[in-house]
């Protein structure tokens, strides 16, 4: 009897990890869309400056942020400069690097 109760269980579990091997499909990973290279904005007479770097200010960072951004992605990005910028004052105060 115990033999029989192994064998039912045995051919369930192998059921059961067939079933999911047979209807489970694949996954690929869907062609990245070319994009077309976008246009320098309004901003490219602003010399350039390394993002984040010790020379770059909050009024550059926030000028950085496109126009057509979404209502997230602008708090977002508004948030990081001004993080950034409190990152930036101590260095700038010392006026090291």
């Amino acid at each position: 009897m115990h033999g029989h109760q192994f064998i039912h269980r045995m051919f369930l579990a192998g059921s059961m990890i067939l079933f999911a091997v047979l209807f489970t499909s694949p996954v690929q990973a869907a062609d990245k869309a070319h994009t077309p290279p976008t246009t320098p904005s309004a901003n490219a007479s602003i010399p350039s400056i390394a993002a984040g770097a010790i020379e770059d200010s909050l009024q550059a960072c926030l000028s950085r942020i496109p126009k057509d951004a979404t209502a997230g992605q602008r708090m977002l990005a508004e948030q990081s400069c001004r993080r950034d910028d409190g990152y930036r004052k101590p260095f700038q105060a010392t006026g090291g690097r």
